[in-house]
């Protein structure tokens, strides 16, 4: 594992290359023991805090996570029952979702609570001048459990997957993984900063951004209309079936972040699962061949004005990137340059002004959520405009319960 430099943003990891050649031999003997507590997945390491040439460890068995949230769980269903109808939050979500790093007498609450001992490493070096925190708090998540409440992840699947042989699906996803390349180094070259992670779904990929902050789930939603741009117009180039037809969803919401056992060791790239990766996955099953989605979330995002950190609406949330927009122009698709772009949700005229519409759909399950549909209008110089997503006139296929006006 190389555990490098933080670069700027609002970042949870430190990038894994390029430490000093004195810090690396550091990172390495604490890995050693970071991997001994692990006990080859066994154990979860809860939270972290130094001391002059040691660190203390709050090492608990992994089904510890699940048999509290399963009491949460069982005092969520009582509460919906009773008259306030509020969700008790369990202190350990509440742990996993801050930093790994706590001090000593947080330790010392958190072990009393867990009814459970602190673990020590003993270092030939003094954690912080010797070894940033960073790189300890990074090191240390690879062997525990994080919580994110208000993600953004955009989901991207390739239509007819299972249809396709074994040698055309390996082609559709390397043409995929190539957008998504190639979309990232675009934002990279116009000096906007998106940390992408991705895991696979089989017939697509999840993707979000590592930064956690309002602009930087902005950026995710820019970064998705470059994947499905530069898809569109690999399409229209393509022969044969080499090139996917994508369908592609975007929510907020939270999800857990792990790193899996590979062999005896953790994986170096994370895993992410919960509410946002189910709505996504729900949403994707009803969603069009090129029909392109938004979840009905509410994003915390700061005032414009006053910079206090507010519930934002999925409609205001999409109105907020119409800030951003300018920021694209001047990246090159395909040779030329974009003009504009004007991303929106549809919807129709009512009393003479423009109203977004909102969709009600069902799952196999029979559970409901609301959706919008989103259209990506991209103009470039030299070349026909790319149209991304459905217009509200293409929509009578799409299974809905009901739908009402935002």
């Amino acid at each position: 594992m190389r555990l490098g430099k933080r670069s700027q943003g609002n970042r949870d990891n430190w990038d894994f290359n390029n430490l000093s050649d004195e810090q690396q031999p550091r990172l390495n003997l604490l890995d050693q023991e970071l991997h001994k507590l692990w006990g080859l997945g066994r154990n979860l390491l809860l939270v972290w805090t130094p001391g002059e040439n040691f660190i203390d460890v709050l090492v608990i068995p992994h089904y510890t996570i699940s048999e509290h949230a399963q009491r949460a769980g069982e005092e969520a269903d009582l509460y919906a029952n009773s008259a306030l109808g509020l969700r008790p939050t369990s202190f350990l979500e509440d742990v996993i979702a801050n930093p790994k790093h706590v001090t000593r007498n947080g330790m010392a609450h958190l072990a009393r609570l867990m009814d459970c001992q602190t673990s020590r490493i003993p270092l030939p070096f003094q954690p912080g001048p010797d070894l940033p925190y960073p790189v300890i708090e990074t090191a240390i998540k690879r062997y525990s459990i994080s919580y994110i409440d208000d993600r953004a992840v955009a989901l991207f699947d390739i239509v007819g997957f299972s249809l396709l042989s074994p040698l055309e699906q390996v082609t559709q996803l390397n043409s995929l993984s190539y957008s998504v390349n190639s979309s990232y180094s675009k934002m990279l070259d116009n000096n906007i900063e998106i940390n992408f992670a991705r895991t696979t779904t089989g017939d697509g990929f999840y993707i979000w951004n590592r930064d956690r902050s309002g602009q930087a789930n902005i950026n995710l939603y820019h970064f998705m209309h470059l994947v499905l741009a530069d898809n569109a117009i690999a399409r229209s180039k393509a022969k044969g079936q080499t090139t996917p037809l994508l369908r592609a969803c975007f929510h907020i919401g939270g999800h857990y972040e792990f790193y899996q056992s590979e062999g005896l060791s953790p994986t170096v790239y994370s895993f992410i699962v919960g509410d946002v990766t189910i709505e996504l996955a729900r949403m994707i099953d009803r969603a069009l061949p090129g029909q392109v989605l938004v979840g009905d979330f509410l994003a915390q995002m700061p005032n414009r004005i006053t910079g206090v950190i507010t519930p934002t609406s999925t409609t205001d949330f999409i109105e907020r990137t119409q800030d951003t927009l300018s920021s694209l122009k001047g990246l090159v698709l395909s040779g030329d340059h974009i003009e504009q772009i004007q991303c929106y949700l549809t919807g129709a005229r009512r009393d003479g002004e423009f109203a977004i519409q909102k969709f009600l759909i069902a799952d196999k399950h029979g559970r409901t959520r609301n959706v919008f549909n989103a259209k990506i209008n991209i103009y470039r110089s030299g070349s026909e405009p790319i149209f991304l997503g459905l217009q509200a006139s293409e929509l009578d296929d799409f299974k809905i319960e009901s739908s009402g006006f935002s």
